[in-house]
């Protein structure tokens, strides 16, 4: 295959969500306590191509879990993520910069509740046979999202996100 066709080339790498991991941490409590969470249902890919490179994730909102129904509740509500009308939480790129073999430089907008904050981080990616591996944690100010404090102001942002992906071509 010549060069140019392989530069033409497009790979598009699908998120295996049975190997992939959506979560958040919050301090709760003015601030001495962190409460985990993570998301059940997502879907996402890794698209490489000769216009770049561009991430796509889609979050089931409603999937949402903290081990404890009542705060679940609390969460897909208008205070939080009002999953009835916004059912989705997406992170889509605008650009991803290599930095090198093993890592980039992402900038996108994350989605939800009905608000959008831009993001910027590093991630870090690495090949492992016929797989992709991406990881990620950064901070978003959840108030920017039209989250609230919860009563008493007891949620201190920033919250912490993580994915760590694995996607197969």
């Amino acid at each position: 295959m010549s060069t140019a066709a392989i530069e033409q080339k497009t790979t598009r790498w699908i998120l295996d969500p049975d190997d992939t991991s959506v979560e958040f941490a919050v301090k709760t409590f003015w601030g001495l306590m962190t409460v985990h969470g993570r998301f059940d249902r997502f879907d996402g890919s890794y698209e490489v191509g000769p216009a770049g490179e561009k991430i796509e994730l889609t979050i089931d909102a409603d999937s949402l879990d903290t081990g404890h129904a009542t705060r679940d509740k609390h969460l897909r509500s208008a205070d939080f993520f009002h999953v009835e009308k916004h059912p989705q939480v997406r992170f889509t790129t605008s650009r991803i910069h290599r930095v090198n073999d093993d890592f980039v430089h992402v900038v996108g907008r994350l989605e939800a509740a009905g608000a959008f904050v831009p993001l910027e981080f590093a991630a870090s990616t690495q090949r492992v046979g016929d797989t992709l591996e991406v990881e990620a944690t950064t901070t978003v100010d959840q108030r920017e999202l039209g989250m609230t404090s919860g009563k008493l102001g007891m949620i201190r942002p920033p919250a912490t996100l993580h994915v760590k992906a694995r996607l197969t071509a």
